[in-house]
């Protein structure tokens, strides 16, 4: 069957939710942040900051990795409800995830695959949870994990970051632009800060801030493929589909934070035990030999 934009859009192929919280850092549909989004101030004297070639590298290392291998990240974060503009938002649910990203080598730059799972937790129990009480409807939900990955893609090159189906192939025809980023540095700290860009067709309520963090020391130091790196994100978005309320007014915040791991055996055990428990086959982001 063929993937049209809208699929992608409705299964969470999209900037920074396709491969949902954790690194999902790229520079929106078709291209590059808008011009300008890194200016020259921002860049606390980062060298090549301002180059695509570099761009590209460094975001690498900081989502992933340069070298082909399996980069797992972990995260964890709450969920907030809002129906209007008077209520102060409320919190749901938690949540804890794994992304585990690859990227592979192309001509021209990267291939990035991979997986997401996560898992829901009682607010206050903070055990994984099964059933909801929906504070807005009164009913008992069915939680459903989130889980996502392994059909589509981004190409990262110099010339942006687009998604693809893992052959390789756009789902829409790329918008090539300069790949230029928001870095920002002091101290030993660098971060690379970004909005989300949406295409068309995607909801009204929906929008992702999001930072990835790493030391300047390791940033500098070009022997290093995978930065040791961290995140924080904020996440715009409809009521979550077990919910049940698509045509209630209102919206959910999610709010995550993690960090790269440097295997899957750094998981928390509990998460680990019962992602490979349910889903074995989404442990690895390792392409499937064509």
């Amino acid at each position: 069957m063929k993937t049209t934009r809208r699929d992608a859009l409705r299964h969470g192929l999209t900037a920074g939710t396709a491969l949902t919280l954790g690194g999902g850092l790229v520079a929106g549909w078709g291209g590059a942040l808008p011009s300008g989004a890194g200016g020259v101030s921002a860049h606390g004297g980062l060298p090549g900051a301002s180059d695509p070639a570099v761009n590209l590298r460094n975001i690498v290392r900081m989502q992933g990795s340069l070298r082909e291998q399996d980069v797992p990240w972990w995260f964890t974060g709450v969920i907030f409800g809002v129906r209007g503009e008077s209520e102060t938002p409320r919190p749901l649910v938690r949540f804890e995830g794994m992304e585990i990203y690859w990227f592979k080598h192309i001509t021209d730059g990267f291939m990035l695959g991979g997986h997401t799972v996560t898992f829901f937790r009682d607010y206050d129990s903070g055990e994984f949870l099964r059933e909801f009480r929906n504070p807005y409807t009164g009913r008992i939900d069915q939680v459903k994990p989130a889980v996502q990955g392994g059909n589509l893609g981004f190409s990262y090159t110099p010339r942006g970051i687009w998604p693809v189906r893992l052959s390789g192939e756009p789902i829409a025809p790329p918008v090539e632009k300069p790949l230029q980023l928001q870095w920002h540095a002091l101290g030993n700290h660098v971060w690379l800060q970004h909005q989300t860009v949406y295409p068309p067709g995607m909801p009204a309520m929906h929008g992702q801030r999001q930072t990835l963090f790493a030391s300047r020391a390791e940033f500098d130091d070009s022997r290093v493929d995978a930065l040791s790196s961290s995140f924080s994100s904020t996440v715009f978005m409809g009521w979550l589909k077990w919910m049940d309320m698509k045509d209630e007014p209102g919206h959910v915040i999610w709010h995550a934070s993690g960090v790269k791991l440097k295997n899957i055996g750094e998981l928390p055990r509990e998460y680990r035990e019962r992602a490979e428990r349910e889903y074995p086959e989404r442990m690895s982001a390792r392409p499937k030999p064509v």
